[in-house]
């Protein structure tokens, strides 16, 4: 390879399923993998709802069997993985299904990898650390949010060393990927804001990240347009169908951005929070943002100013640096007006908490791709600019 040439992936399913009642088609897709007997891993409230029980049938009306495992809690552990993992191995399971949003899919994951692997989940944390494929797996959204039902990013927090693992590995991308906005109503006002500025964020990262191409370029762009018009609507009323559906575009297609692309500073920050203090992962994202692509803003004020326009604001006329500022104030407001909290003070951090903290971002994965190198000390000051 020449000097200065790069080779860039891309990675999604190989199934990808949209649309209002996309769901049902479920039971066509156990039939087509081959599964006899699939585990349904979602979390302790779906276990028991109507929802997990509906999916049950669907993988019945297949001719296969199914099993509701509801053990997988708000960022998912490594303990949530293995227990998992027993239910997984004495039903004698050959399927996994997950079913919720990035929690139930993530763990998920974590079982699919170390069922075929063996060994600890923590073995995984870094890029391709797997050798064999995991079972067969559809993975069936409820978030318009993470976009893990279609990555190939796995976030499991390791409980020992209070650190969320990034595992990024393209053998956890699952077969099949269904999005349907009818699943996605019952969502509360605050989880779909939350929700769907960890979309957002997404979208912004990989569209400032340094293995940005063509092709995540108009991903991220158009997940920004979506959710700049969309989210709001949303959360104001979850029953609006229009904005639900268009939500779920959205955060497939930030996904399509980032898992190619990969993030930044904010995923690699917002890690730290969740694994030390087990906080709401979209929530430490939509807080973190604005201030990364404050320090971000003048490595590629060109790319803010797009964002910006995206984001449909009037840059007619401004200089990029100019633009970049609007963006980021048009990403404040948004988050203002979903009601995300103002500052990481209010979740309870801890201002002595921050060195360990940014230690432990800067050796994130997502921390690489960032369009701006930082210093310990710079991401010390984004956490305190934050609080």
């Amino acid at each position: 390879m020449a000097l200065g040439e790069q080779v860039y992936g891309y990675f999604i399913p190989t199934v990808n399923l949209m649309g209002i009642g996309a769901h049902k088609e479920t039971t066509n897709q156990v039939k087509v993998l081959g599964g006899k007997k699939a585990l349904i891993v979602t979390d302790a409230f779906l276990a028991k709802s109507g929802m997990a029980g509906e999916i049950k049938d669907l993988v019945e009306a297949a001719g296969a069997e199914a099993i509701v495992w509801g053990g997988a809690e708000p960022n998912p552990t490594d303990i949530n993985v293995h227990d998992g993992l027993k239910v997984f191995q004495n039903n004698n399971c050959d399927m996994i299904i997950s079913l919720g949003g990035g929690s139930s899919h993530d763990c998920a994951k974590g079982i699919g990898i170390v069922a075929t692997n063996g060994g600890h989940i923590r073995d995984y944390e870094g890029v391709d650390k797997s050798s064999k494929a995991m079972p067969p797996f559809i993975a069936i959204n409820t978030t318009a949010g993470t976009a893990s039902e279609m990555t190939r990013f796995c976030i499991i927090t390791d409980t020992d060393r209070k650190v969320k693992m990034a595992i990024v590995d393209w053998r956890v991308t699952p077969n099949v990927a269904i999005n349907d906005p009818l699943l996605m109503v019952g969502m509360p006002p605050a989880l779909t804001a939350a929700t769907g500025m960890d979309a957002l964020t997404h979208a912004v990262e990989a569209y400032v990240s340094t293995a940005a191409t063509p092709v995540t370029d108009s991903a991220a762009l158009m997940a920004i347009k979506l959710i700049s018009k969309y989210l709001r609507s949303a959360v104001a009323n979850g029953t609006n169908m229009e904005a639900r559906d268009k939500m779920a575009y959205a955060e497939f297609l930030a996904g399509m951005a980032f898992n190619n692309a990969s993030l930044g500073y904010v995923h690699a920050m917002a890690h730290q929070l969740g694994g030390f203090y087990n906080l709401p992962h979209g929530v430490c994202n939509a807080i973190l943002l604005p201030h990364v692509c404050n320090f971000n803003l003048i490595a590629s004020p060109e790319r803010f100013a797009d964002i910006a326009a995206a984001m449909g604001e009037n840059i007619e006329g401004l200089s990029a640096r100019d633009a970049a500022d609007v963006a980021i104030e048009a990403i404040q407001q948004l988050s203002v007006d979903v009601g995300i909290p103002t500052g990481l003070s209010t979740l309870g951090v801890k201002e002595e908490d921050l060195q360990v903290m940014a230690e432990n971002a800067m050796k994130d994965a997502c921390s690489l791709t960032n369009p701006r190198l930082a210093t310990l000390e710079d991401v010390i000051q984004i956490y305190k600019n934050a609080m």
